[in-house]
């Protein structure tokens, strides 16, 4: 076992005192539970790649003295299945704009992106929805939960957007809010939750078309401490769950939080428009 796995794997069973209250608050003390370490990269298939992306944005007319900003210069990503990767960099490096590249919310300069066998780069603005409903679960650090909806509701969206029959999505719903300990909260509208329920709700509601991949930005960055550990133990903790699953979760999650992120498989920092390990 490797050091970071020994990290992930100490974070899980205890964790120390912010771990274990968090996981507590998410799904009370009695939820203690054996996690295995993931499997290395290199036995796993390739879920995500990026070769070469560069993405630049033109200068605005009638800014003296500014050139073109490249964000990205050859930029290289692989991602396998079952991996949880972090991003971390400085603010303005272009964490956020990477995950839209990912997800096919916005095109390169140059290069190419693949998820499975599909090249992003081919996709119409329509297929790009579609890849987006199917094969990717997208979280952000805001929850934008529609508040006219229940926590239920909410998290049958994706499902019932893809035409999906309404009591077969929320049937699908209800069990993914029970894996992020809200069954008994499913009726609440968002602005019946904390924060960190809030959260939790827009995680099951990217988890619950089994994508092949989830990019989150900044998952806690709104959250306080506390409630913070419990969200990110519990992003931990769906991964294990689903390991062994033909569709192992995957996920690439930007952070600024180096303690979450040295709990990933691996780190990555975005530095000059390069990704280098940390």
């Amino acid at each position: 076992m490797t050091e970071r796995e020994d990290g992930i794997q100490g974070s899980l069973h205890s964790g120390g005192k912010s771990a274990a209250s968090g996981r507590d608050d998410v799904f009370g003390k009695d939820s203690e539970i054996t996690l295995q370490p993931l499997p290395a990269a290199s036995e796993a298939a390739v879920v995500l790649r990026a070769e070469g992306l560069t993405k630049k944005y033109a200068a605005v007319a009638g800014a003296a003295g500014r050139g073109d900003l490249e964000l990205f210069r050859a930029l290289d990503l692989v991602v396998h299945a079952g991996e949880m990767v972090a991003i971390v960099g400085e603010s303005g490096a272009g964490k956020s704009s990477l995950l839209h590249l990912l997800a096919a919310l916005d095109r390169p300069s140059a290069g190419e992106v693949w998820c499975g066998e599909s090249r992003l780069s081919t996709f119409s603005s329509g297929q790009a929805a579609d890849f987006r409903n199917r094969d990717v679960g997208y979280v952000w650090q805001f929850h934008y939960l529609l508040p006219e909806f229940t926590a239920l509701e909410n998290v049958a969206m994706p499902l019932l957007a893809r035409g999906e029959r309404k009591a077969a999505a929320l049937e699908k719903a209800r069990v993914w809010l029970g894996k992020v300990g809200l069954g008994e909260r499913a009726e609440h509208r968002s602005g019946e939750l904390s924060g960190g329920e809030q959260q939790r709700v827009s995680l099951a509601r990217a988890l619950v078309t089994g994508p092949k991949l989830l990019l989150a930005d900044e998952p806690t960055g709104d959250l306080d401490g506390k409630t913070a550990e419990a969200v990110f133990w519990l992003i931990q903790k769906l991964h294990l769950d689903h390991l062994n699953d033909e569709r192992p979760l995957t996920s690439v999650l930007v952070t600024h939080n180096m303690e979450f992120a040295m709990r990933c498989r691996r780190v990555l920092r975005l530095k000059d428009g390069r990704l280098s390990s940390c």
